[in-house]
């Protein structure tokens, strides 16, 4: 079968092209801005790439299109789909025909932290040997791909409460029927689709759901968005989550060891069960390390086997990625678009580094970002930062007017700039050794972070 993908950039339906190649079928796909790491990702799987979109890359008319969520009317593809009749299908639709139907789907679902819990939890499983399908939104350290079918009846899923298609409005895990769901969080984002939170709460509560029974939900023991949506109806036992300083009554707890979260002992039930000291820091990374243990044990994995793979764990593709260490300036990527996301990554390294200078790039990108409905958030979220140059590329109206509301004390170390190519020279102009940059996007923010590293190379390599 010939499968033609529309938007098979984004980190969903790109691993759906993975997915759908493992199964044998020719695909194909077309999208607009093509960016690694998926972009490379799917070349090397031999997948063609169309850039843009035309009507003519549905000749020969393919058996069956997949449509991301980031098509609608008037896409030149999308109305040649409907206007010769051709066979169309959302992604998590295909999916769930072709692959989770028989599968245990082990699902990841929160506003923060889908990502990175996804691989914890995939790579205990691997680890464990058995051999997991899986798919995730984004690029795992310790895999090739961002997907793969697996040879057994297990399947892990980042599970994302964005809209299935243009023609199905239901958040896509609603397709996915988990026997083991992770809540990491609730928040308000994605406000291009959500009018409110209470929107949100209602598509987690349609997850929770499907859970059957004798499956398992898993989530943090203080959340309120979270509380609301299961108040609405659970019919699946629940095990809780927490940090020691946050809550004692949990069914599985850490103890830190050390501030910056790469030391923490695993309580389950009251009893110590193992410590982790791995290369991860932050508090959200505690967090997502506990959820996937207490998953993987659902499913059979011991907490100590589940620990020694955390401890081997190498991270995600632009979750703090070190892309750079030169002469002491460290850089980073870190796809956090929300002010908790922020807040949180900017924190763990600061208990990380101590005193060293941070310095952060940050493009507010996502659609909930440029519309400024987190703008009150968005100043205090950086806190941890000696100096945050913010980069305006999409002229946002907004930006400006925050910043030139900020306080005296604040103004010199939030900075604005519009274009990738200042935002460099103010880092050089600022810089200090030893330093550590961490450039904050969702998406591909003009390349900065290869000019950025040639110039440090130049300057101070």
């Amino acid at each position: 079968m010939r499968i033609h993908i529309l938007g098979i950039c984004g980190t969903f339906m790109g691993s759906l092209a993975v997915l759908a190649r493992q199964l044998g079928h020719q695909v194909t796909g077309s999208d607009q801005g093509v960016y690694p790491p998926m972009s490379t990702q799917l070349e090397s799987q031999g997948i063609a790439l169309m850039e843009g979109f035309d009507s003519a890359h549905l000749d020969p008319v393919p058996d069956l299109v997949l449509i991301g969520n980031a098509m609608s009317r008037g896409n030149p593809e999308v109305e040649a789909v409907l206007n010769r009749k051709i066979d169309y299908m959302s992604g998590p639709e295909w999916l769930t025909r072709e692959i989770l139907r028989k599968r245990w789907v082990l699902a990841v679902a929160g506003t923060h932290g889908k990502t990175t819990t996804t691989s914890m939890l995939l790579w205990i499983l691997d680890q464990a040997g058995f051999d997991p399908g899986y798919l995730v939104g984004g690029v795992p350290s310790d895999f090739p791909v961002s997907a793969r079918l697996g040879s057994s009846d297990f399947f892990v899923i980042e599970a994302d409460e964005y809209d299935s298609a243009f023609f199905d409005k239901r958040s896509k895990f609603v397709h996915y029927r988990p026997n083991t769901l992770i809540l990491n969080n609730l928040e308000f984002d994605h406000a291009d689709i959500f009018e409110n939170v209470e929107a949100i709460e209602r598509q987690f509560h349609h997850l929770v759901r499907t859970v059957p029974s004798n499956g398992l939900i898993i989530r943090p023991a203080k959340d309120p968005h979270l509380d609301r949506a299961l108040e609405l109806g659970c019919w699946s036992p629940v095990q809780s989550t927490a940090i020691a300083s946050e809550s004692e009554a949990t069914d599985w707890r850490a103890e830190l060891l050390s501030d910056d979260g790469s030391q923490f002992v695993v309580i389950h039930h009251e009893q110590p069960v193992a410590t982790v000291k791995w290369g991860q820091t932050g508090l959200h990374s505690v967090r997502n390390a506990l959820a996937a243990i207490a998953a993987a044990r659902h499913v059979g994995v011991t907490p100590d086997h589940a620990v020694a793979a955390l401890c081997r764990f190498s991270g995600v593709k632009r979750r703090m990625e070190l892309l750079a260490d030169i002469a002491g300036v460290k850089v980073y990527d870190d796809f956090a678009h929300h002010p908790t996301a922020i807040a949180t990554t900017l924190d763990g390294l600061r208990n990380k580094v101590g005193n060293e200078t941070i310095i952060a790039l940050i493009e507010p990108r996502s659609n909930t970002m440029q519309q400024g409905v987190h703008q009150d958030a968005l100043l205090p979220s950086a806190g941890q930062a000696d100096l945050v140059i913010w980069a305006n590329l999409n002229k946002l109206d907004w930006l400006p007017q925050l910043l030139a509301r900020q306080s005296d004390s604040d103004r010199e170390r939030n900075l604005l700039e519009s274009s990738v190519d200042r935002l460099v020279t103010r880092t050089l102009e600022e810089l200090t050794q030893p330093c550590h940059i961490v450039i904050m996007s969702n998406g591909g923010f003009g390349g900065i972070h290869q000019k950025l590293i040639a110039e440090l190379e130049l300057t101070i390599g």
